[in-house]
């Protein structure tokens, strides 16, 4: 069956094409009579705008790239799932792709966004830092990892991370470790800044000089890993609690610590970082601080359609995190 065009509807509803498109663009100057009569025959019909075609005459497409780094990680598909209900709230599509931590595969699919004519793209950057070039006339907001030169939006990596920290602190831990996330990466730096701010004061030689912070990347068998090294040692030295850098770390800690006979939160504390979904559903559910997603990729969305003003370069819009806690803290255990 060949396929409905504008003339198709234009010829059934006695009109010219150019009402028609006037009609499927909202524009004012048509009558409520006419305006129904048209709608009436594109639903008959099921009419279909080509909406690439109109793209290039509006030099605009109604459409929102996104690019993230992993699809896999359960934070960056939140990113993503809620920076796709902002657009559709404003009534524009979405058009994602993922970099898979690569720079070179980011910025073809930042060239490609562009030639789709998008009304702008939300990165978040693939790990470790490098260089962006932007294509020209794209409006370009980042998310959760800032590069210099382009705005973006945040959450408060190292406030939270003191949240975290400090809510061990209340429980009576002293010895704590922390498994970093990978050191290239700017929210693991804010994060074990954070993490610095409380523990460095109360340690003369400094948590890192203990053997109590482990660097990892942000996944299961990474935090897995990490936490292995932590508790793999003599009572005496081993950390009663553990600030992880991501939930999947925190979740490879539950594990790591199972495996060495620990029972979490009786011999070990775990606190997380991000407040994806799988948090609550592990046994114990896990502590751990909850980033802001629908705000931040919202707020991006904002960004790119001109309805939030953008935030100087280098000086992100921040959102704070709040703490979930849960069945994965508690008291330290007592010495006997």
């Amino acid at each position: 069956m060949a396929r409905v065009g504008i003339r198709d509807v234009a010829a059934r509803a006695g009109v010219s094409v150019g009402t028609v498109s006037r009609v499927i663009n909202d524009h004012p100057s048509v009558t409520p009579e006419v305006r129904a009569a048209v709608k009436a025959i594109v639903a008959e019909l099921d009419y279909r705008p080509d909406t690439f075609a109109q793209s290039m005459r509006r030099r605009t497409s109604r459409t929102v790239g996104v690019v993230v780094p992993d699809l896999a990680n359960p934070f960056f598909a939140e990113i993503l799932q809620s920076a796709e209900r902002a657009a559709r709230t404003a009534g524009h599509d979405v058009l994602f792709v993922s970099s898979l931590e690569d720079p070179d595969a980011e910025a073809d699919h930042l060239r490609t966004l562009a030639g789709r004519k998008v009304d702008g793209i939300v990165l978040v950057p693939s790990d470790g830092a490098h260089r962006i070039d932007p294509p020209k006339g794209v409006r370009l907001v980042l998310v959760d990892r800032m590069l210099p030169g382009f705005p973006g939006v945040s959450a408060d990596h190292r406030g939270g991370a003191r949240t975290a920290v400090e809510h061990l602190i209340g429980l009576g831990h002293r010895r704590i470790g922390c498994i970093a996330g990978p050191a290239g990466a700017g929210p693991a730096r804010e994060r074990l800044e954070g993490y610095l701010d409380v523990m460095a004061p109360r340690m003369p030689a400094g948590p890192e000089a203990e053997g109590l912070v482990v660097y990892g990347p942000f996944d299961y068998s990474g935090g897995r890993r990490a936490a292995a090294y932590l508790l793999d040692r003599p009572a005496a030295e081993r950390p009663t609690a553990i600030f992880a850098g991501s939930d999947q770390q925190a979740i490879g800690a539950l594990r790591a610590a199972a495996d060495l006979g620990l029972a979490v939160p009786r011999d070990l504390s775990v606190v997380g970082f991000d407040g994806v979904p799988l948090s609550d559903l592990v046994n114990p559910r896990l502590t751990t601080v909850v980033q802001p997603v629908a705000r931040l990729a919202g707020a991006a969305v904002e960004m790119i359609l001109g309805t939030r003003p953008l935030p100087p370069p280098g000086q992100p819009l921040l959102f704070g995190c709040d703490l979930a806690e849960r069945e994965s803290t508690a008291p330290p255990p007592v010495a006997g």
